[in-house]
């Protein structure tokens, strides 16, 4: 399928073939017939991608202090390597569309409805899209699809309007009149209001005063006089800004020319230094509306399908989306006289040289028109190769590009195959890292590779992991291995009959294949007694919408504990026998009392390992810090950065470069499929280090140890 992406690093634009998306739990597959072009939003978007390495700094301050942090958490050179894996890949564009459902795993929708769909990173420029289903609207039977394309962007201007909370016969102003502030004028005058419509330019104000604007006025200071005139003296009742720019010049008007004590909404992308004295003196009531409604940016109500009641939400996105969609079936809302241009997909380019200004034309409403005949299958980008080794790789984000993929393929395996959720991405790692193609079919992937990694969301894990050792695939999967006792039994299971036949398993546990960590095990090696093994982890705080915390993803203990625990049985090579764990009981409301606990893990040599994992401290603090003791020595391990041994009264001190064992991980991996030695991790430890962190989640339940076995 064909799809508008732009290359982050450069900002260059492409019409690219790449493979359809699969459908997914929560929602419908889309074929696409228009979509409409926001010019402010994808301007903007245009324009950080294009600009320089500095220019992106200054457009993206908030980026800027997470690098910065990133860097006193992993040192200079990962947090370098994050940020250039993240610029160089592709992104999609666009969010809003319309199209016919071909597919759908929700029983809202069926095949052939007709649909209106939202979202950045669902509804975008592309043939085929898959959206959750409260980012889609049916479409009533006389709506066109190249007028529902409009249902996002009439969403957003629909939400500024509840948030002015006008009435009837009240005078609203407008300032910004494109294509945002041109619907917010037909929604205010549906809604009885009296428009005064307000623009730098007075390009469009023929077009506003047919679609119902009452005055038109160029926006200045000069137009005060004309806005008291027309209100009989009191000033606006409401102001609604929907204007693009860095200045601070509409919000200043704003104030001017409101009356006391009423409402200015902020709608488009404006400066915001406020002057106070006029607030003050007005108490002026200043709103920002966000996006399309109640629900944006909420993952329960995006991704996962959670609806608010309406008994106590009555206007969610979704809603506002469908209150647009009736709008223009009862032809209150004309959205036909804002659309100046429709380019076929191929010719989409043409769209944005009209946005950056690169083609001087007038515009507004931009719609991109899709063929009704997709091509669908996977996406050729490199000739075919054989090899003893043939890697099919399902998930490739920036953990994958950054970690796992550098080394792979320096390795002699051959990339066959990559699928991710999201098409873009999948056509990225494969230009990238030179896989063969890309697609979106699991079967596909399975039928050309021998060697599959995964590294997706954890509570998909299992479920891959069975499909390929089903296919007689050798598995690697980044940690969590299963994220319940079911899942881990079902694995345990198929592999053991699959192990017979050569096939191996591996998780990405990559502690123990870091330098300081062998470093330390070498130190230890001639110890003959117990260890006593300390692990702090200062992992940082995590809001509870982050997709980790999600219902069916196991959590931070089951995600990322495992890790330490691996590292635990790797030091004593001894398995774990019995776990006990606490949380903190807190009152706030924000924190996860699963992100703060204390794990006591007892050994069958005798060992006992404390792990602490903590998310309310101090983001200065180094993340990783582990103290092993037996046999009259010691060893530190501080942050991966260096390491002390004691030993007979004297200390020895060694620097390394923080490199946590990824590489390693990986072509201990390949070394093993090829036959060259066995340091990949046997699988009763890795069912055992899985064991400890659902156990672990069983004893905060019981308050009492739990034991290691199914």
């Amino acid at each position: 399928m064909r799809q508008v992406i732009q290359y982050q690093k450069t900002g260059e634009l492409f019409i690219d073939e790449l493979p359809p998306p699969a459908l997914r739990n929560g929602g419908v597959l889309v074929q696409n017939y228009f979509s409409l072009v926001s010019a402010g939003t994808e301007r903007s978007s245009v324009a950080t991608a294009q600009a320089s390495m500095i220019g992106k700094a200054k457009r993206r301050p908030d980026l800027v202090k997470q690098v910065k942090e990133n860097i006193k958490r992993e040192g200079l050179r990962a947090t370098w390597d994050k940020v250039r894996t993240r610029i160089d890949n592709y992104a999609q564009l666009g969010y809003s569309s319309a199209g016919i459902v071909v597919d759908s795993s929700v029983a809202e929708f069926n095949p052939g409805d007709r649909v209106a769909c939202a979202g950045l990173g669902y509804a975008s420029h592309a043939e085929l899209i898959f959206v959750p289903k409260n980012l889609v609207c049916r479409m009533p039977d006389h709506v066109g699809f190249d007028e529902a394309a409009f249902t996002t962007l009439g969403a957003i201007a629909l939400q500024g309007v509840r948030q002015a909370e006008v009435r009837l016969g009240e005078n609203v102003a407008v300032i910004g009149l494109g294509l945002l502030g041109l619907i917010t004028v037909q929604l205010l005058k549906a809604n009885g209001c009296r428009v005064i419509g307000l623009d730098i330019s007075d390009h469009h104000f023929e077009l506003a005063r047919k679609l119902g604007c009452d005055d038109c006025l160029v926006s200045s200071m000069a137009a005060l006089p004309c806005v008291v005139s027309s209100t009989r003296g009191y000033g606006t009742d409401a102001v609604i800004i929907t204007a693009a720019t860095a200045s601070s010049q509409p919000v200043e008007l704003a104030i001017e020319m409101a009356r006391k004590r009423s409402t200015i909404v902020i709608v488009g992308d404006v400066g915001m230094k406020i002057p106070r004295h006029p607030f003050y003196q007005k108490e002026i009531d200043f709103r920002i509306s966000c996006s399309y409604g109640p629900g944006r940016y909420d993952g329960s109500y995006e991704e996962r399908g959670i609806d608010y009641p309406a008994g106590y939400v009555r206007w969610t996105e979704n809603r506002n989306m469908q209150a647009i969609l009736d709008l223009i079936a009862a032809g209150e809302l004309n959205v036909q006289a804002l659309a100046t241009h429709r380019f076929p997909i191929e010719d989409a380019l043409r769209a944005y040289d009209l946005i950056t200004g690169k083609a001087q034309e007038p515009y507004l409403g931009l719609l991109i028109q899709y063929p009704q005949h997709v091509k669908k299958g996977l996406i050729r980008t490199a000739e075919r190769k054989e090899a003893h080794i043939r890697v099919g790789f399902i998930g490739a984000g920036n953990f994958a590009q950054s970690f796992l993929l550098p080394p792979l393929k320096k390795s002699h395996a051959v990339l066959k195959g990559v699928l991710t959720a999201t098409p873009v991405k999948a056509k990225s790692a494969a230009k990238k890292f030179g896989f063969e193609f890309c697609t979106g079919d699991v079967d596909e992937l399975l039928a050309d590779a021998n060697t599959v990694f995964i590294v997706t969301r954890h509570d998909s894990h299992a479920s891959f992991v069975r499909r390929a050792l089903a296919a007689g695939c050798h598995v690697f999967v980044e940690k969590p291995l299963a994220v319940t006792l079911d899942e881990l039994r079902d694995i345990q299971n198929l592999y053991a009959e699959k192990a017979a036949a050569g096939q191996q398993l591996m998780v990405g546990f990559n502690r123990r294949y870091s330098q300081p960590f062998r470093d330390i095990k070498s130190f230890m090696r001639d110890v003959k007694e117990p260890l006593v093994i300390s692990y702090r982890v200062n992992a940082g705080f995590l809001p509870k919408d982050h997709w980790t915390q999600a219902p069916g993803q196991g959590g931070r203990l089951i995600g990322e504990g495992c890790h330490f625990i691996d590292c635990m049985a790797f030091l004593t090579g001894s398995n774990p026998v019995s776990v006990y764990a606490e949380c903190i009981a807190s009152n706030n409301t924000q924190v996860t009392q699963e992100d703060n606990l204390c794990i006591v893990v007892k050994f069958a040599d005798g060992s006992v390992g404390t792990l602490l994992y903590v998310a309310n401290g101090d983001k200065a603090l180094p993340k990783e810090y582990c103290e092993v003791y037996g046999g009259g020595k010691c060893a530190v391990m501080d942050n991966f950065a260096r390491a002390h041994f004691f030993a007979d009264g004297q200390v020895r001190k060694k620097k390394y470069g923080g490199d946590k064992g990824h590489a390693e991980e990986v072509k201990a991996f390949i070394e093993s499929l090829e036959g060259k030695g066995n340091r990949i991790i046997p699988f009763d430890s890795l069912v055992n280090t899985t064991l400890v962190t659902l156990k672990a989640r069983e004893s905060l339940k019981t308050k009492m140890p739990a034991s290691i076995t199914m």
